[in-house]
């Protein structure tokens, strides 16, 4: 004989996750993701702190407040330049998260359609149709290109260029944080405008 299967009280979910979700997100990534101190950065230049935004994009909360606060931004961005966008994402890993958080938060807010996240593969898949974008992009989609951090700008343009190269367009690009060591400048000198939640100095005077 089977026994009764216990009821589990669900509680609702509150507001996703408060109304402005950006002084919450810069302590958030202050306290998590900003360290000062001497470190080598990937490219071999050495640097007096690092970032490491994954510690906030995966985390419970820091995923909330990160996907409330680029829906916002996309929403705005795209009221100010008379655009409509179907879908976010960017280059593997460091955007996923991110692209996906927001467009959780897009279907939270009751955004009809809510923004569609995308990943962007380094390179293209070795097996099935060998796809290098995968989840809710289409050729013919006007789309927003993220990173978590822009520093020369290189991951960004790359995504930028398998976009195109399958068929979308990109409206715009939108960082968690910008390093200010010119990565922005090289963006936009491709012709895509920029659009950061936080800067370097920002972090640095939050430290």
């Amino acid at each position: 004989m089977h026994g009764r299967t216990k009821q589990v009280k669900i509680a609702p979910m509150s507001d996703f996750p408060c109304p402005d979700p950006l002084p919450a997100l810069l302590k958030i990534v202050s306290e998590k993701s900003f360290s000062t101190g001497d470190f080598t950065l990937a490219s071999g230049k050495k640097s007096s702190y690092y970032i490491d935004c994954r510690l906030t994009t995966l985390d419970p909360e820091g995923a909330c407040l990160v996907g409330a606060a680029m829906r916002e931004r996309v929403q705005a961005e795209c009221a100010a330049r008379g655009l409509t966008v179907s879908g976010i994402g960017g280059l593997t890993l460091g955007a996923d998260p991110i692209a996906l958080a927001t467009a959780m938060a897009s279907h939270h807010g009751g955004d009809s359609p809510a923004l569609r996240p995308f990943v962007v593969r380094k390179e293209p898949k070795g097996h099935g149709k060998g796809k290098q974008i995968e989840g809710g992009f289409a050729a013919g989609d006007t789309v927003v290109a993220i990173d978590d951090v822009i520093t020369t700008g290189g991951s960004t343009l790359q995504a930028i260029e398998i976009i195109e190269r399958e068929g979308g367009t990109v409206a715009f690009v939108i960082v968690l944080v910008d390093r200010q060591e010119g990565g922005r400048e090289a963006i936009e000198a491709a012709g895509y405008p920029v659009v950061s939640l936080f800067t370097r100095d920002a972090l640095l005077a939050d430290a």
